[in-house]
C-alpha cells in the first residue's frame, strides 16, 4: 500500500509547525526528494532554503517533472496540487524522509560519534567491537558508508537528510542490527540528522575547525551539544552518552546532557580510564579501568590519541552488552583505519606515515605520537584547505614547528584560493614558532607531489616522514576540479624513485 502525504505529515506532529494544509492529503507518494532534478511521477517535492540554492525557486520545475505534492516553507501563489506549508522545511525534511523509509533508526541501535578529531577511528573500532559480539553493523562516516559487505563512497561525513534515511533503510533491509555513524557539526546545524533516534552519543573533543561555517567556537560547541540534548527526544530505552572529560568541552557537555553519562579519559577521574599506557610504533598497550572491571588492552593502533578513541569504543561496547573478556579479545584484531596513522611500507629505512590530521590539535596529537615513537628526525609535510577556516592556518604552522625537525608547507585542497596565499598565512605561525625553535628547517613547496618527494629524499635511516592533512582522500581539489591524488601512492612512488637512484 502506497504511503500518503497525510501519513508522512504525521511525523511532523510536535516537531515542526504546520502552517497550512491544502488539497487532498490522501494523495499517494511514490518518492521523496528535495532536488527538482530527481523528481519523477508521484514524487513529493520538499522545497528547502539551502546553502547554495532555494528550493522554492524550483517548484514549477518539480511540478512539470511529475511531482504530485509539495511541502514548502514559503507561500507560493498559484499552486494547485496538494501541499503542506511548514515553519521550517529543512527541519521537516529528515522527519518526512524517516517516515517515508519506515522510520529505520527506530529499528536499529544507533551510535552517533561527534567531535573535531577521532570520529572516524572511534567509529571503526566501535564497529569491530560490536561485530565481535554478534551484531551486524552498518557504518556511515568520512571514509565510506558500509552496509554489510557493500561499501559505498562517502559524499559527506554525514550524508544529506534523505540519503541518510535511505542508507539506514538499506541497513535494516540488509539485516543490520546497529548503525555506527559519524555526526558532523554541519549535519546537526543543517538538521540532516532530524528523524534519527540515537541510543548512544559519543563526544571525542572540540578544537578549532569549521569557523568559516560556525563563526565562533561557542556556536561550534552548541552544534555538537545538539546530539546529546537530542538523546531525550525519543522513547527508545537504554540511552547513554560517552564523553571525553579530559577535554574541557566534554566536561561542559557532560554537565548539560540529560541522558546517563559515562566519562572517559587518561589524565583525571573518569568512568573509563586508561592506566599504565605504553606506546610504540608496533602498537599500544594499557589497562582499561571500566564500570565492568579492569582488563589489558593490546592494540595495533598507535599513539595516545588512539587510546582515547579506544576508550570511547570500549564504553560503547560495554553499554551494548559486551563483556570485558570479549572486548579484550576483539580489540587485538582492530587494524588501522585508512589514512589514520597509515604507514607506507616500501622497503625504505625510514618511516613514512600518512594521516588525516587537518587541524592544529590533530596535528599536535599526530606529532606527539610520532615523538614518542621516532628514533631520528621528524619531517612534516602539510597544508591547509582553501575556502575553509583561515584562522587555523598560523596555528597549524606553529604546531608543526613546535614538534618537528623539518617542516615542508604545501598545498592541501586549495580549491578556489591561490595556493601561495594559503602558504603565506601558514608561514606566519611558522615564523613565530621559529623564535623558540630556530634550528627547525622549513620550506614552502606549493606542488604537493614535489613536496612529498623532497621529504622522502631528505629522510635518513631512523627518520619519520609525516604527510598530514588528506589521509584517505584520493583526490586534490584545485579550483573547482577534482584531480586524482593519493598521498600513499605518491609517497610510495617517491620511495621507489629514491631506491632506483632516480
Amino acid at each position: 500500500m502506497a504511503t500518503t502525504l497525510a501519513q508522512l505529515a504525521e511525523a511532523l506532529q510536535g516537531r515542526v509547525d504546520v502552517l497550512e494544509r491544502r488539497g487532498d492529503l490522501g494523495v499517494p507518494v511514490a518518492a521523496i526528494t528535495d532536488d527538482s532534478r530527481t523528481v519523477r511521477a508521484g514524487s513529493l517535492f520538499v522545497a528547502v532554503n539551502g546553502e547554495q540554492a532555494d528550493g522554492h525557486r524550483y517548484v514549477a520545475s518539480a511540478l512539470s517533472a511529475g511531482a504530485s505534492a509539495l511541502v514548502m516553507q514559503d507561500a507560493i501563489a498559484g499552486v494547485t496540487c496538494p501541499y503542506i506549508q511548514v515553519s521550517d522545511s529543512r527541519k521537516a525534511l529528515g522527519l518526512l524522509g524517516s517516515r517515508f523509509y519506515g522510520d529505520p533508526s527506530a529499528r536499529l541501535r544507533m551510535i552517533g560519534v561527534t567531535g573535531t578529531n577521532g570520529k572516524t577511528t572511534t567509529s571503526y573500532v566501535c564497529k569491530s567491537l560490536l561485530e565481535a559480539i554478534g551484531n551486524r553493523v552498518g557504518l556511515i562516516g568520512t571514509v565510506a558508508y558500509q552496509i554489510g559487505a557493500e561499501t559505498l563512497p562517502a559524499s559527506h561525513t554525514t550524508p544529506g537528510a534523505l540519503e541518510l534515511q535511505k542508507l539506514l533503510r538499506k541497513m535494516v533491509d540488509g539485516g543490520c542490527t546497529t548503525a555506527v555513524m559519524e555526526v558532523s557539526s554541519h549535519a546537526l546545524v543543517q538538521e540532516r540528522t532530524n528523524g534519527c533516534e540515537y541510543d548512544v552519543a559519543v563526544f571525542s573533543n572540540l578544537t578549532q575547525d569549521h569557523l568559516d561555517f560556525h563563526k565562533t567556537m561557542e556556536a561550534y560547541f552548541e552544534a555538537k551539544l545538539r546530539l546529546f540534548v537530542g538523546l531525550t527526544g525519543t522513547t527508545k530505552p537504554k540511552k547513554r552518552a560517552i564523553i571525553n572529560v579530559d577535554d574541557p568541552s566534554g566536561t561542559r557537555i557532560a554537565s548539560l546532557c540529560p541522558a546517563p553519562v559515562w566519562t572517559y579519559g587518561i589524565k583525571g577521574k573518569a568512568d573509563l580510564r586508561a592506566e599504565a599506557v605504553r606506546l610504540s610504533l608496533g602498537g599500544t598497550t594499557f589497562t582499561a579501568a571500566t564500570p565492568a572491571g579492569s582488563f589489558l588492552v593490546e592494540s595495533h593502533l598507535v599513539g595516545e590519541h588512539n587510546v582515547y578513541n579506544m576508550l570511547a569504543a570500549i564504553g560503547v561496547a560495554l553499554h551494548e552488552g559486551a563483556t570485558i573478556q570479549q572486548i579484550g579479545e576483539a580489540v587485538t584484531h582492530v587494524t588501522n583505519v585508512p589514512g589514520r596513522f597509515e604507514r607506507v611500507l616500501a622497503g625504505q629505512p625510514f618511516t613514512v606515515v600518512v594521516d588525516y590530521a587537518h587541524t592544529d590539535d590533530a596535528l599536535v596529537r599526530l606529532l606527539t605520537a610520532a615523538q614518542a615513537l621516532k628514533a631520528g628526525r621528524i619531517i612534516t609535510v602539510f597544508g591547509c584547505g582553501g575556502d575553509r577556516d583561515r584562522g587555523k592556518r598560523p596555528k597549524m604552522g606553529r604546531a608543526a614547528v613546535a614538534h618537528s625537525d623539518m617542516v615542508i608547507l604545501t598545498s592541501d585542497n586549495p580549491r578556489t584560493e591561490n595556493p601561495l596565499s594559503i602558504l603565506d598565512e601558514v608561514e606566519v605561525g611558522v615564523i613565530e614558532a621559529l623564535r623558540e625553535r630556530p634550528a627547525v628547517m622549513y620550506r614552502k613547496i606549493a606542488d604537493r607531489r614535489e613536496a612529498i618527494g623532497v621529504a622522502v629524499r631528505e629522510a635518513r635511516a631512523g627518520d619519520m616522514v609525516l604527510i598530514a592533512g588528506k589521509g584517505h582522500e584520493d583526490y586534490q581539489i584545485i579550483g573547482t576540479t577534482k584531480h586524482h591524488f593519493d598521498d600513499r601512492e605518491v609517497a610510495r612512488e617517491a620511495i621507489q624513485q629514491l631506491k632506483s637512484g632516480g
